[in-house]
Order: structure tokens, then C-alpha cells, then sequence
């Protein structure tokens, strides 16, 4: 399984509202930290497996789609951080992991 990489505030507009029917989650990265792409790798270690398929993934480079991550930040009231994965149902926060708390283990055991 694949992530998507969201680039416009519509596409987020979407994730969320689909969110009221799919679980997604989305993983703020920023490609100029070395901890986020620790992240980056967790996050395709998990999707590399057997990821939970109920599940929409997502990825967003904070850095290049500023105004995005801004959006998820505002609607979700979630303060920012990257690396960040969230987990959204029903247009809010199920679950949340910063920095080097984004592992495969720690997917594995709140996703599945």
C-alpha cells in the first residue's frame, strides 16, 4: 500500500470530510529534518507490510504546502509539529504521534 501526497487545501478538505466515513491518517513531513525522515521511513515500513486497509494514507511536506499543514493544524486544533502522524475519524483527532514516536511499532499497535 501507498500513500498520496496532498498539495491544496481542497484535497485536505476532502481527506476530512471523508474522514466522517474512512479512517485516514496523515503524516506531516518536512524534508529538510533528519528526525521526519526517520519518520518518513517508519511510515513506509508499516505501508510496506500489512498495513490496516480500511485505512486511507496520506502524506503532507510541511515546508512546500505550508498553507496545507497550516489547515490541519487550524481545523484539527492540533498543535503542529514534523515529524507528526495523525489519525483522523469523523473529522478529528483519533490519534496523534510526534517526532520519534512515529514508528512502525507504535502504527502497528494504534492502526490495526
Amino acid at each position: 500500500m501507498e500513500w498520496k501526497e496532498i498539495t491544496t487545501l481542497e484535497e485536505w478538505e476532502e481527506i476530512l470530510e471523508k474522514s466522517a466515513e474512512k479512517d485516514q491518517v496523515i503524516l506531516k513531513h518536512s524534508t529538510t529534518c533528519p528526525v521526519s525522515f526517520n519518520a518518513l521511513d517508519e511510515y513506509n515500513d508499516y505501508l510496506a507490510d500489512k498495513p490496516n486497509e480500511h485505512i486511507d494514507y496520506t502524506l503532507v511536506k510541511v515546508r512546500e504546502s505550508r498553507p496545507v499543514s497550516n489547515k490541519i493544524e487550524a481545523d484539527l486544533n492540533l498543535k503542529h509539529e514534523s515529524p507528526q502522524i495523525i489519525c483522523i475519524k469523523n473529522k478529528e483527532t483519533y490519534w496523534s504521534a510526534t517526532h520519534w514516536a512515529v514508528t512502525k511499532a507504535h502504527m502497528t499497535a494504534v492502526l490495526d
